[in-house]
């Protein structure tokens, strides 16, 4: 059975991560094309991502990952990374199936979940991190409020080759709801 609904964007619903999702976050992190855009090198098995989703569930980390949801099927997550509350801070990380990319629904994902880190978590710093060659990524960044702050010169080495990795930032009074 599916994870209730945490947050509705307006167009994806984003609900909480659950068992029965292991084969979909397993197979999907793992599909070249996605990989393509993480930091993810290795294969990951399913006890890998078993561990993963129960740490998740345990709430040891403090990070919060909730699967995005278009009329009820998953189709990416989307999630708070490295969350210091101590000084209201925390990275957005999120990825698509393929055939979900170009619909708007990272971009309303992210929205979604920043509104709900600056507005009930009163973070006041949400950051990304995106390979300089990943331009839809920056797309929704940039749609969302983002500032590109800078880049890592040569910071990640995939593919055979050094890669830059650009960092964006949105403080709590800059979110852009898309109005």
């Amino acid at each position: 059975m599916p994870g209730p609904a945490f947050l509705r964007g307006e167009t994806v619903t984003l609900r909480t991560v659950e068992d029965e999702d292991v084969e979909f976050l397993q197979e999907t992190i793992n599909d070249p094309d996605v990989r393509h855009g993480l930091s993810a090198t290795e294969p990951i098995s399913e006890q890998a991502e078993r561990e993963w989703v129960e740490s998740v569930a345990s709430g040891e980390t403090g990070d919060v990952h909730l699967l995005i949801c278009v009329d009820g099927k998953a189709v990416g997550i989307v999630g708070l990374n490295d969350v210091t509350d101590r000084i209201g801070m925390a990275e957005l990380g999120y990825w698509l199936t393929p055939d979900a990319w170009g619909n708007g629904y990272a971009t309303d994902a992210a929205r979604t979940l920043t509104e709900y880190a600056f507005q009930e978590r009163r973070f006041h710093r949400v950051y990304a991190k995106v390979f300089a060659g990943n331009e839809g990524s920056q797309r929704v960044l940039e749609k969302t409020g983002f500032q590109r702050e800078g880049t890592f010169r040569d910071h990640w080495f995939r593919d055979g080759r050094y890669e830059d990795v650009h960092i964006y930032g949105l403080l709590e009074d800059e979110l852009d709801r898309g109005e």
